[in-house]
């Protein structure tokens, strides 16, 4: 890709209208300051000293943040959270960054689900993280907000040029997206064949139909627990995405970290990544390339120049420390010309 197909697909990128189905979560971020680190009156325990709060949409709420960031024209949030503090916390996130929180069920049964991170001040990425507190629910949704939220899923998708499914929960059935909303999903998507359909799932990706899905290495193979370092053989993932392919019958697209994304449209290809030297962060790459993919395929890319825009979406925000990070069109311009000297040869 040449800077000015680039330019082409993000000269469209304001005139897409974007739906994001699945499990909203509330990022929450503790500043800690060690050194004003007290004991306790009543237990004698540490009592860690926050001196400022920082509040971001996670989750789903990370795509919606790097679509924003690259310039999306109308963004919906569509499912189910808490009527509590935290979904506050999370609609006003969404709604500063312009997208519409008016399909986000706001459901007294549930919990608002929430990922506290404690971080000491002045320690930049991970080495400054403490124990994390996750809040999630661990009962099954219940089936009618299921319904409620087909329903909305329903009303906004004649709006949209594309629907982002983001299945995050691991637990079966106690997320957004359960069995029969992901049946539901493969009905919609034949039905409504002219907006770009495309999951991502930690663990369910083999049970969507008809749908765009993206994986990462070790979610295509099913491996919950990779070892650090690990990588999947290209052979074995080659293999694979052919059989993904079929069942799926719509594009495969697998990210493999720097190695780049292997898209199958339905021929495997391995679109190079870009080579990030270094401190990174991981957290939210994968949401970050989702949202870098689905916006150049409604500019009208193929898959494999969408993998590639999420390629160089996502070598942007792994640079960016301690925070689940976005890119903007022109740092997207500049990760092309990186993108060039590394593989010019």
């Amino acid at each position: 890709m040449q800077l000015n197909r680039l330019d082409e697909l993000l000269a469209l990128f304001p005139r897409h209208r974007i739906a994001v189905l699945g499990d909203f979560f509330l990022d929450k971020y503790l500043e800690v300051a060690p050194e004003l680190a007290e004991p306790s009156l009543e237990t004698g325990r540490v009592a860690h000293q926050v001196l400022a709060v920082r509040r971001y949409p996670g989750a789903a709420g990370t795509v919606v943040n790097n679509l924003a960031a690259l310039g999306a024209g109308e963004l919906h949030a569509i499912g189910a959270v808490g009527d509590d503090g935290e979904a506050f916390d999370l609609c006003q996130g969404l709604n500063r960054i312009g997208c519409s929180t008016t399909g986000l069920l706001r459901c007294p049964e549930l919990l608002t689900p929430t990922y506290l991170k404690p971080h000491d001040q002045h320690v930049a990425g991970l080495a400054g993280e403490h124990s994390r507190y996750d809040t999630k629910n661990r009962v099954p949704t219940p089936q009618a907000i299921v319904d409620r939220v087909a329903i909305e899923l329903e009303q906004v998708l004649p709006q949209v040029d594309a629907l982002l499914i983001m299945d995050q929960v691991e637990m079966p059935e106690c997320g957004v997206v359960t069995s029969t909303l992901r049946d539901r999903v493969a009905e919609l998507a034949w039905r409504f064949n002219k907006v770009i359909f495309w999951a991502d799932s930690r663990r369910f990706i083999r049970s969507f139909r008809n749908t765009m899905i993206k994986a990462n290495q070790f979610e295509a193979v099913h491996r919950l627990n990779p070892a650090v370092g690990e990588e999947i053989p290209q052979d074995e993932l080659r293999q694979l995405i052919l059989q993904l392919r079929e069942q799926n019958k719509a594009p495969v697209f697998v990210t493999c970290g720097d190695r780049g994304i292997l898209v199958s449209d339905p021929a495997v290809t391995l679109v190079p990544g870009v080579k990030v030297t270094g401190p990174i962060d991981p957290t939210g790459a994968g949401d970050s390339a989702s949202a870098g993919a689905v916006m150049s395929l409604c500019s009208g890319a193929t898959a494999a120049e969408a993998a590639l825009v999420a390629n160089l979406v996502a070598s942007i925000t792994v640079q960016q420390l301690g925070t689940t990070g976005s890119a903007t069109p022109d740092q997207v311009r500049g990760a092309l010309a990186i993108w060039h000297a590394q593989h010019s040869h």
